[in-house]
């Protein structure tokens, strides 16, 4: 198991897993983002069982103690199995979720106390980078879901939204609705409620520029015409579920 180090955007670096026993003969990537300011946030934390390697990768871009920030999109092994690893092996780093997700799962799970954000709150991690974050019940799912757009490089840490399976290419500006597409009549990963559509319109009000994929390449080009492409799906699958 390897950890490769792609730059996605200035000073965003992807930290990506290949796996190719799941979703076979394609295969499926576990994407961790480092941004890396003053205080550098890590995005995802991994499966605990991948630390070593991740942390390898992780370890070649910041020292332990510069790291002062781990994030995820919503509380599942994937994003946070290897917090503690993570506490453990950097001195100043403190985990941050939305308010929600710290009272009902993060409080408890983490060895440090976290830091809880509500829904539009700012991280300055000094050196130009700056990130905002944006709750996002039930979207793709999970009640604490939520998101981060790092304001600077207009990059938006989707979590597990445009899920796809494969591992063609770090960084693309080809397509990603249509594997996201296929990924979800695939798994059926995404929570379906009315508000989907409408949360997805919200991100893309950001105008982002790339979208960094927990589960597959990151996205280079109008984000916010492919967060519309993939409401609009989601709409469709909504209205077929009420029928």
């Amino acid at each position: 198991m390897v950890t490769q180090i792609t730059e996605i955007a200035d000073g965003i670096f992807r930290l990506s897993t290949f796996v190719p026993e799941i979703a076979p003969p394609r295969g499926f990537t576990f994407n961790q983002f480092l941004v890396r300011g003053d205080e550098a946030l890590l995005f995802h934390a991994g499966h605990r069982r991948m630390f070593p390697s991740i942390n390898a990768a992780l370890a070649r871009l910041v020292p332990a103690d510069r790291l002062r920030w781990i994030g995820f999109g919503h509380f599942e092994s994937d994003e946070c199995g290897g917090l503690n690893e993570w506490l453990a092996w950097a001195p100043h780093a403190q985990p941050i979720h939305g308010a929600l997700g710290c009272d009902v799962s993060i409080a408890d799970f983490a060895d440090r106390p976290p830091r809880p954000l509500a829904d539009g709150d700012a991280l300055d991690l000094g050196g130009g980078k700056r990130l905002r974050y944006l709750a996002t019940p039930h979207t793709p799912h999970g009640w604490d879901a939520g998101v981060m757009f790092e304001e600077s490089t207009r990059t938006l840490l989707c979590g597990d939204l445009f899920t796809q399976i494969g591992n063609d290419t770090a960084l693309t500006e080809s397509d990603i609705v249509g594997p996201a597409i296929a990924a979800e009549d695939m798994f059926g990963y995404t929570a379906l409620h009315p508000a989907l559509g409408t949360t997805l319109r919200r991100l893309g009000g950001l105008a982002p520029r790339r979208l960094a994929l927990m589960h597959g390449p990151s996205f280079v080009g109008d984000g916010a015409a492919a967060l519309e492409a993939l409401a609009a799906d989601y709409d469709r699958r909504v209205a077929a579920r009420l029928g």
